[in-house]
Parts: C-alpha cells; structure tokens; sequence
C-alpha cells in the first residue's frame, strides 16, 4: 500500500483532508497530532494517507516533515495551505502550485552545500516533483480553477505592506510568499521523498498580521486542501 503524508501549518488547512479519511486513528508525538487514515484511488488502490498540522516557519515544517518520514515512511510528502499573493495577474483562491521554491533568509551559498547540493555546486532551490505537477494540474484544470506551476518564496517572518513584497519580489521572482515550503521541500530532498507544494492564495500580501489573524481563512485553505485529496485519489 503507497503512503503520502500531507502536512498544513495551521488547523484550517488540514481540517478538510482529516475529515476525509477513511477508518482513522490518531498518532501523537513531537507535540504532533497526526490523523492516519485511507482514501480510495480512482484505480480503487486504497492508499494509506498521514495527514497533520506542523505548526508555521521554517523549522516546524523541517521537523514535522521529518518527523512523517522518518515515522510513516511515505511514498510523497505534499504540503497544503494558504500565501501571499505577489502575481498581479492572479487573484484570490487562485493556486500557485511550487515548481520552485526559495529561501528569503538563508545563504544557500553554504546551505546549499548539504545534499541534495555539493561543495562544488550548492544547491540554490527546490522544487516539487514533477509527476506530482502534472497530477496536480490535471486536477486544477478538472475543479476549474485558475492556477499556474511558480516560484514560491519561502522566509521566517510574516511579509505584509509595498515595501516588503516589493523586496521579495525583487529578490526572489516569486508568485507568492509563505513560511514552510521551501523547508519542506528541502527536508522531503535530503531524504529522497517526492514532494508537492500547494498554494491556494488568500491575500495579496498587503495585510497586516494583526488584522490578517482576524481573517477566516478556511474558503482558501479547503481550495488546497480538495486539491490535496484529490491527487491523492489519482495516485
């Protein structure tokens, strides 16, 4: 039976892919609560699903990915969840799939030279797999929405007004910006797991954090989460 572990950094982006699952049960531990459970592919495979909230920034999405794959062994890692919206040509509840994901705040020039770099050629970026990019297209264009294969920026801060996703922007040619898939994407390549970040966009990053909490959330998050169950069933 194939595994894919999906992991949200908050309640309201796993809510959805819990509530799906077949015969679930709950494993704790690393002050995770991970619900795992079944969903019944298209071919009728039934694939085995470990779903969980990680927690936001860069090392408790490191820890939590690391945390499944080191516990549940998964065939995929996919990340689910809200960002920024820095494309002027998309919109709100559009969906940035992660063909490329960069760091804001770390020298990759040294980073980088860890696997799945070299001393000799750091690696600079990460990128989801791309089987799991053309699932994930199929199934965006089957719900109708609109989307595109991007850059996602990745930092441990919370990037709101002009000034700062101008910088962004500028340093990293992102289409959106968040707080974990890049270091999921980083962890999933260290260990040699195929991985699929997933943006459904809920501002255009020119929010204050302190009226951005107040937002309910959960219309952008079930976008990514339904797309999260729904290549899971295509696997």
């Amino acid at each position: 039976m194939h595994t894919i572990a999906i992991i949200g950094a908050m309640t309201e982006e796993v809510a959805l892919i819990a509530k799906s699952l077949n015969d679930v049960e709950h494993d704790t531990g690393a002050s995770l609560d991970v619900s795992r459970g079944t969903l019944t592919a298209a071919s009728g495979e039934t694939i085995a699903v470990v779903a969980t909230v990680g927690g936001m920034g860069l090392v408790n999405a490191a820890a939590t990915t690391q945390r499944l794959i080191d516990g549940y062994r998964p065939d995929a890692v996919i990340f689910t969840g809200i960002a920024g919206n820095l494309n002027p040509n998309l919109h709100v509840n559009d969906v940035v799939l992660g063909g490329t994901l960069r760091y804001l705040d770390t020298d990759m020039r040294l980073v980088g030279q860890w696997k799945p770099g070299t001393e000799a050629e750091p690696v600079t970026e990460f990128h989801s797999d791309d089987h799991l990019l053309a699932i994930a297209g199929e199934a965006l264009n089957d719900m109708g929405i609109t989307h595109i294969t991007g850059i996602i920026a990745t930092g441990n801060y919370f990037v709101e007004g002009d000034e700062l996703t101008r910088k962004v922007v500028h340093d990293t040619g992102a289409d959106a910006v968040e707080m974990e898939g890049a270091a999921v994407a980083h962890v999933a390549a260290r260990n040699d797991v195929p991985a699929l970040v997933i943006r459904a966009l809920s501002d255009n990053a020119d929010t204050e954090y302190e009226v951005f909490r107040e937002f309910d959330i959960s219309e952008y998050a079930d976008t990514a989460a339904r797309l999260a169950i729904d290549i899971v069933k295509r696997l």
